[in-house]
């Protein structure tokens, strides 16, 4: 028995029974001519070359995706402030409508209930009166001025306005028997304000136009 460490097989030329070469091992090469160390040269070259496009288009494909990434972030934070930015504006619209239609009923507290009177007198003429109530300090105000507009109507006569302590400002109701009508300045301000909040909600992120034709009407019928 051998203590001798054992060796490994060297792949050596192995000779068959018959003394003929079963297994040679290839040739290393050690010379080479010119053309073939140019050859092995710009193979090399070529192979590093497309190893570092892979390396290159892989770092670039990364990149983008980080870009792509980066944009959608800050999509999404220019879409959150364009959106906040039209809630603002739409409620600063209607807080200086609210105070130009403020005004303007102070002035003019009559005209609602002409412009109604006038967009109801179709229906007004086929009853036999119109009963408006307002607040009390409006009352004659509001028979003169309502005269003087049925008589150009043709319902002379046909208008009685009463006093009515609930009333607000500007406020008024009609009765003609067949149909009512009604306008609360505040209520409308109301309901022109959830309207505007309700369309802004509804919307969301979408950036699209309010209709104004969504609004509600200033007169109840």
């Amino acid at each position: 028995m051998t203590d001798a460490a054992p060796r490994k097989f060297s792949f050596e030329t192995v000779f068959d029974e018959e003394g003929g070469i079963a297994y040679a091992p290839p040739k290393q090469k050690r010379i080479f001519t010119l053309e073939e160390v140019t050859q092995i040269r710009a193979e090399s070259f070529e192979e590093g070359q497309r190893s570092a496009l892979v390396v290159a288009e892989q770092a670039a494909a990364s990149a983008l995706q980080g870009i792509a990434q980066a944009a959608q972030a800050a999509l999404s934070t220019l879409v959150q402030i364009a959106h906040d930015h039209r809630v603002g504006s739409a409620e600063l619209a209607l807080a200086c409508a609210r105070q130009i239609a403020d005004a303007a009923l102070e002035q003019f507290p009559d005209a609602p209930a002409r412009a109604a009177l006038d967009a109801l007198a179709a229906e007004i003429t086929t009853g036999p009166r119109l009963t408006v109530r307002a607040s009390a300090d409006l009352v004659e105000r509001f028979q003169h001025r309502l005269d003087d507009q049925a008589e150009a109507l043709g319902m002379a006569g046909q208008i009685v306005v009463k006093a009515d302590p609930m009333m607000p400002h500007a406020a008024f109701h009609f009765d003609w028997g067949d149909g009512r009508a009604s306008y609360d300045p505040t209520v409308t301000a109301e309901r022109v304000a959830q309207a505007l909040h309700n369309a802004l909600t509804a919307e969301g992120l979408h950036a699209e136009a309010v209709d104004p034709h969504a609004l509600p009407s200033a007169i109840n019928p």
